[in-house]
């Protein structure tokens, strides 16, 4: 019982992004997620440089949902290195500390020395900005080009429209780079 039939998903955190939730959908073998076994999934995402962390989770849903994972192992096909994830616990409802989903470093911070500084500078980067995300703030930008703002609303809206009054009080300069 230590297989799961419920879905299961990964992101996987590098020094250039992360792929978003993944689906595991189609393992090498005919029964994914059994008890003793190794799956083999590829993944398809833009090259994320050096991996530092997975999260990998599960639905909960369907009978016999818990699941025992020992370890993910990921390949890069472009760097040839391996990364390994180490797990060795459930992840159930039920049981250990009732979680089904688990973030896990990499099991060997020599390959990528520099991840803790990485999270940290994410981390702190969320905290700068995470008061755009509150509901009720309305954005606006100004645009250099027609000298007027575009707005973006809490309700979706946007006025594009390139309105000359700064309503809000205060214009600040944005650099986006790509």
């Amino acid at each position: 019982n230590a297989g799961t039939e419920a879905d299961v998903y990964i992101s996987v955190y590098g020094e250039r992004g992360d792929t978003g939730s993944r689906q595991l959908l189609r393992s090498q073998k005919s029964k994914k997620f059994l008890k003793g076994q190794t799956d083999i999934f590829a993944v398809e995402a833009v090259h994320l440089g050096c991996l530092y962390k997975i999260v990998i989770e599960h639905t909960g849903l369907g009978s016999g949902n818990g699941w025992f994972l020992d370890k993910v192992v990921i390949k890069d096909p472009v760097t040839d290195l391996d990364y390994t994830f180490l797990c060795h616990r459930w992840l159930d409802q039920g049981l250990d500390d009732g979680n089904i989903a688990r973030e896990l470093p990499v099991a060997d911070a020599s390959t990528f020395p520099g991840r803790q500084e990485l999270e940290l500078k994410r981390e702190k980067t969320w905290a700068a900005e995470k008061w755009k995300f509150q509901k009720g703030i309305t954005l606006q930008f100004y645009n250099k080009l027609t000298h007027g703002f575009i707005c973006l609303y809490p309700d979706s809206r946007v006025d594009a429209l390139g309105d000359k009054k700064n309503r809000y009080g205060k214009v600040f300069s944005m650099w986006i780079y790509a």
